[in-house]
């Protein structure tokens, strides 16, 4: 069965009816001229035979070619036309390659023009979803993480710092194709630091090809930052201020300088936020250290002042026509002093009431450093290599003051000599993180039918934290030690990868790969000298893409993915941070890999896309779930394993043309979702349905102005067993385009009606740690006034920006063009 699968795949191959034609086109700089007409015209009358568009990679392939004499015409707006030397086909299965084409631009002048976005806001490929940024009125002046979370199927977690993708915890964040080495709560901050401004697009692949890391089971989301292509010297700048609870402010530039064989370019990115968030607790428990059982009411405001300051430079050099060499380096620091104050009364039954009042000051500091170099290698059409180191360091510092009073009815101080109640308490948590990493990979054409992709990865990780939480009592510090770590981990990862894209037949591709992984984790406590976690793992995931058109606009995917969530340093580490009284966070050395199976049917009817993605997870992670510590007299909050996961979820996006003044844009992800946990004191299977709606409305108004309203809903969703009720919000936008390249002006509203109100619920489900269960209700800085910002952006320079923009703005025509032919 297996030797005749091989041979009818080999038939399969090798049925080609009639010649072929193909090729590749570029710029004078060696990027992909995407979306250029291809036109195969016979020598005698220079009529046209056959045409298409080139890809986004610059290459073509024109099918089903006679015998016959023909030149290839190419032509592109902006573009000098070009014409090939003429040429026979004489076999009918003979495949005709010519050399990369280079074309040059045209110099003649033109007059002004209006580009009009030629993508969708959304599209769909095999391996997820692509959001363009670029197209939304919104992204000016926002953050990376606020246009992350209106993406469909995101969901931010701002509380516990979680990102979760189609209702899953788990995705890794990339930027540019890197993946964020840093605990999720600062990957977290450098979103938030980061300017949307210089975001081009956000991949969201739940599927994602063999060539990426298998990290990831809810898959990767990519951005993608943009890199300027036009000629000469340019650059933008921008200038954002705005008020919610507190001031906001963003002050960004980009430079670049583009010459034939250099690019060189820089940016800088500060930014200041004033914000504030409250929650509000109602419950009750059976807490020893209180004397039994209470009933709780909690509140706690934080107040946060947060600067970050982000810059990046880089270049890359054509060495020759063949060799190109790429360096960046990239700095982010985050300053945010935070203030905590809160406010609780424990009914401990049956009469004695206790009010606890605490003053927690932070100072979270963070550096991190990402420098990269890289080499790519041409050793013929259709053949290259390429090879990159990067080093990462990371260091995080985050000391704390702790200043509580506990209060009984006679408006005496209790537990005043308790390690987890002292008036007096200090925190430390400090974490510095060395990456290593190194890749080479191999790219070649085997055939016009044909593309093999390899390569292999390494990556070292060393990290050292200490933390702990210390009472003043008797006129000395004292450390808890259920509340104190001081651990060293050491990581190495091994990848290598396989990867054949087969082009089956016309419009029928099949990319099949697979991706082996071995890692070893090993973590020591250097006071203690014993080791905490020891780990070897070793894994093969295999990936599977079919894509096949069924039309000129339809388009049928499915497709096999295996993908793996290793706990995160954090996740690991018995760290300790202050929470209250009672409860810190920490971590869990036990937990296990997550190992993940996806199966994804999607089709794509013109910019419309439907989607069904089953998954499985193993030893899923679960973060922020209670249990008791050791002694029973402190509440952990840390990540589990939850036994198993199941999504079944279905997801479309539908966008709708009123008129030439009206664009719109509909998303869905939902579906059955079900886990089973075993580590709480009940332990307990759930089944439910939980899904995420999108919306986006674009209007292009007179006067140069447009304006857009979106908003998202989550639904009702668990971390774990923790309930998550449903929420959403809606946004909105101006935009004003100044004449005579004067910029433009943007005035934005996050969260208009002011809803953005979370509920979480513990013990609605089963029995938790100490009996509790309590009612969360947290409100984000906008729950109390929406955050209005304005601002004013600006590009300047560039020798082909004009012929460019006519391109741009000629690329929807050339598409109609050849659909009407």
């Amino acid at each position: 069965m297996k030797t005749l699968s091989i041979s009818l795949l080999f038939i399969c191959l090798l049925q080609v009816v009639k010649a072929q034609v193909s090729g590749r086109v570029t710029t004078v700089n060696g990027q992909p001229l995407a979306y250029a007409t291809v036109s195969l015209v016979k020598t005698a009358d220079s009529s046209s035979v056959k045409s298409m568009l080139t890809t986004e990679q610059g290459s073509y392939n024109i099918a089903e070619v006679s015998a016959g004499n023909y030149r290839l015409k190419l032509s592109s707006i902006g573009y000098q036309t070009w014409f090939s030397s003429p040429f026979a086909i004489s076999g009918s299965k003979e495949v005709k390659y010519l050399a990369v084409i280079v074309m040059k631009e045209d110099t003649r002048q033109l007059g002004e023009v209006v580009i009009r976005a030629g993508k969708p806001l959304y599209q769909q490929r095999s391996d997820g979803l692509v959001v363009n940024v670029e197209n939304s009125v919104l992204t000016k002046g926002s953050t990376a993480l606020q246009v992350l979370e209106r993406s469909p199927g995101v969901a931010i977690d701002h509380r516990d710092n979680g990102i979760a993708l189609n209702g899953k915890s788990g995705a890794t964040v990339m930027i540019n194709g890197k993946l964020v080495r840093m605990p999720l709560a600062q990957v977290m901050n450098l979103l938030n630091g980061t300017s949307a401004d210089n975001i081009e697009k956000i991949e969201l692949l739940s599927t994602p090809p063999a060539g990426y890391d298998a990290e990831g089971s809810a898959g990767i989301i990519n951005i993608v930052m943009k890199k300027s292509k036009k000629q000469g010297t340019n650059g933008s700048y921008s200038l954002t201020g705005g008020y919610g609870m507190g001031e906001k402010g963003t002050a960004s530039i980009n430079l670049n300088h583009n010459t034939q064989n250099v690019n060189l370019y820089g940016s800088y990115t500060f930014q200041h936020d004033r914000t504030y968030t409250d929650l509000f607790i109602t419950g009750s428990q059976n807490m020893p250290f209180l004397g039994g059982d209470a009933e709780v009411e909690f509140y706690t405001k934080t107040k946060r002042v947060s600067n970050n300051h982000n810059a990046n430079l880089g270049a890359d050099i054509k060495l020759d026509s063949k060799t190109t060499l790429s360096g960046n380096v990239s700095y982010n620091n985050i300053h945010s002093p935070t203030y905590t104050y809160s406010n609780a009364g424990y009914n401990v039954l049956p009469d004695s009431l206790i009010r606890y009042i605490g003053h927690v000051n932070g100072r979270d500091g963070i550096d991190n450093l990402i420098s990269s170099v890289s080499m790519e290698r041409v050793l013929k059409e259709g053949e290259k290599i390429s090879m990159e180191g990067d080093y990462i360091h990371y260091n995080s510092d985050g000391p704390t003051v702790v200043n509580t009073s506990f209060i009984n009815k006679h408006g005496e101080q209790v537990y005043a000599n308790n390690s987890v109640s002292a008036q007096q308490q200090r925190g430390f948590a400090n974490t510095t993180i060395n990456v290593g990493v190194f890749k080479a990979d191999y790219t070649n054409q085997l055939s016009s039918l044909l593309k093999l992709e390899t390569g292999i990865k390494g990556t070292h990780t060393g990290s050292s934290s200490s933390s702990g939480i210390e009472s003043f009592n008797n006129g000395i510090w004292e450390r808890n030690m259920q509340t104190a770590a001081n651990i060293y981990m050491k990581e190495d990862i091994g990848a290598t990868y396989l990867s054949l894209n087969w082009q089956l037949a016309k419009g029928i591709s099949l990319n099949t790969g697979a991706r082996y992984e071995y890692s070893y984790t090993n973590m020591d406590n250097p006071q203690t000298g014993s080791n905490i976690v020891n780990r070897k793992l070793g894994k093969l995931f295999p990936t599977v893409l079919f894509t096949a058109k069924l039309g000129d606009r339809s388009e049928l995917q499915l497709s096999y993915t295996k993908r793996i969530a290793r706990p995160s340093y954090d996740d690991l580490a018995s760290y300790f941070a202050y929470s209250d009284p009672t409860a810190v966070y920490t971590g869990n050395p036990f937990l296990k890999p997550t190992i993940t199976n996806n199966i994804k049917l999607g089709y794509n009817y013109g910019d419309y896309s439907f989607s069904l993605l089953y998954s499985r997870d193993d030893n899923a992670i679960a973060r922020y779930q209670l249990s008791e510590s050791p002694n029973h007299d402190i509440l952990f909050i840390s990540p589990q394993n939850l036994s198993r996961q199941n999504f079944l979820t279905f997801q479309v996006n539908a966008p709708f043309k009123v008129g030439n003044w009206w664009e719109m844009t509909y998303s869905f992800v939902g579906g059955l979702r079900q886990f089973k946990e075993n580590y709480t004191l009940n332990p307990l299977s759930k089944s439910y349905f939980g899904y995420s709606f999108n919306f986006n409305q674009l209007f292009k108004l007179p006067g140069s102005f447009s304006a857009e309203v979106s908003g998202q809903y989550n639904s009702l969703s668990y971390n774990g067993t923790t309930r998550v009720d449903g929420f959403g919000v809606i946004n909105a936008g101006i935009k004003k385009e100044l004449k005579n390249n004067r910029g433009s002006l943007q005035l934005a509203v996050a969260d208009v009606l002011s809803a953005s109100q979370i509920h979480v619920r513990y013990g609605t489900l089963t029995r938790e740690a100490f009996d509790i269960k309590s009612h969360v209700i947290v409100n984000t800085e906008t729950r109390r006034f929406p955050v209005i910002k304005l601002t004013y952006t600006k590009s300047f320079g560039g020798t082909g920006s004009a012929n460019r923009s006519k391109q741009e703005n000629g690329l929807k025509e050339e598409r109609n063009r050849l659909k009407n032919n």
